[in-house]
């Protein structure tokens, strides 16, 4: 069988405006002290391809326009909806408050391993992903209902955070859509 690529024609995307009235999944990231800017901007433009809710950006995390988030979101800064909240303590507290239950993407003891995670339906969720090097906070953990972790089987046990915030936005999109 032979594979003819798509043409950017062919792909049926929707326009921005399309993206922002589109029913969205039930998903909030959130970016606390993330510190690259080509990791928030593909941060958003994975946040685009799955119709994430929310992305809030944290702390040192740097915000929309800027030309390096730019560069790598590709124009998702502007379909997919995000808020700056410098204290990600007082973001997670209003938060829980209107029933979203909030989950550290962290390596921690007790944590529940992603492909065993299950998302509970008609209820939003959000992820708090952390700085490149120190990762989500022991404050912030202790703040979330539990800690999810990527199963990893390599030397590292360490994934970049665009990719994590890939992984993670997937599998909560394709288990809050199956039938």
């Amino acid at each position: 069988m032979k594979h003819r690529k798509l043409k950017n024609k062919e792909l049926q995307r929707k326009s921005v405006e399309e993206v922002r009235k589109a029913s969205k999944t039930p998903l909030i990231l959130i970016l606390d002290n993330i510190r690259s800017l080509n990791n928030i901007g593909s941060v958003f433009r994975s946040s685009d391809a799955f119709l994430i809710q929310k992305i809030y950006l944290c702390g040192i995390t740097a915000q929309p326009p800027h030309k390096d988030i730019h560069k790598t979101a590709l124009g998702a800064t502007e379909s997919v909806a995000w808020e700056y909240v410098e204290d990600t303590l007082e973001l997670l507290e209003k938060l829980q408050q209107d029933g979203v239950l909030i989950w550290s993407i962290e390596q921690a003891e007790k944590s529940v391993l992603l492909n065993e995670f299950q998302p509970k339906k008609n209820k939003v969720h959000a992820f708090v992903l952390g700085n490149e090097i120190k990762g989500v906070s022991q404050e912030v953990i202790n703040a979330s209902l539990g800690v999810i972790e990527i199963p990893q089987e390599g030397a590292k046990h360490s994934l970049n955070i665009a990719v994590t915030a890939g992984v993670v936005a997937w599998d909560f999109f394709q288990k809050i859509n199956q039938n």
